[in-house]
């Protein structure tokens, strides 16, 4: 334990803290959820404010996708495997057997609950500083990318074929909470997205059309 909150640069004043954020639901029922649902919205808060700064003159779009890209569980998990979060991880005996110590949702979750656990002890400010310190490297070499629909429209228009045409197949739910249904068209080939709204749907599309180009 104390291994591990030198490398958080961190040190709790209420150990309990830590060892929940270290639980799994498979090691018992005192575990690390609800710290990692807190956890989710500390490093949305603190990853969206670092970028900001970082890109002052950046659109919504392109910060949300940076964002997105930084946040996401493969990254997570990348970092915790830095500080070899997964010895500390306690497991149930069957996750433990099956090799949930390497598993990126596991490691992931773990570490959005160490967040959530350091907000918990010692404020937005302390949970800040944990979050820039393991972050450090990433935000340093984060870089703009274009969305979905942008690369497949240049991917068509460099192989001189006609562009991607978007259809909405059907959208359920109430005006409040609609779920928007997509289908992208290239050719003969067609690919489809979900989403709350029209664009998100569109680019989600336009996503699993690239990576059936990339199959081809």
């Amino acid at each position: 334990m104390n291994n591990l909150q030198d490398k958080l640069h961190y040190t709790f004043q209420n150990p309990a803290r830590l060892e929940e954020a270290l639980t799994h639901k498979s090691a018992g029922r005192l575990n690390n959820e609800r710290l990692e649902f807190l956890g989710d919205a500390v490093l949305n808060l603190v990853i969206a404010d670092a970028l900001l700064k970082q890109h002052c003159k950046l659109k919504e779009g392109v910060l949300s996708r940076m964002r997105a890209d930084l946040v996401k569980g493969e990254t997570l998990a990348k970092l915790a495997q830095t500080i070899d979060l997964g010895a500390h991880i306690k497991l149930g005996a069957g996750e433990r057997k099956s090799g949930g110590q390497a598993r990126t949702s596991i490691l992931a979750d773990a570490l959005e609950a160490i967040l959530g656990a350091v907000y918990l002890d010692g404020g937005i400010l302390s949970a800040q500083k944990v979050t820039l310190a393991l972050y450090e490297n990433e935000l340093k070499h984060a870089e703009p990318r274009k969305d979905a629909k942008t690369t497949l429209q240049e991917i068509l228009q460099a192989k001189k074929q006609a562009p991607a045409s978007y259809e909405v197949t059907k959208t359920l739910g109430k005006q409040h909470d609609k779920a928007f249904y997509v289908t992208c068209t290239v050719g003969k080939l067609q690919s489809l997205g979900q989403g709350k709204t029209r664009k998100a749907a569109e680019q989600l599309a336009a996503e699993a059309m690239l990576e059936k180009l990339k199959k081809k």
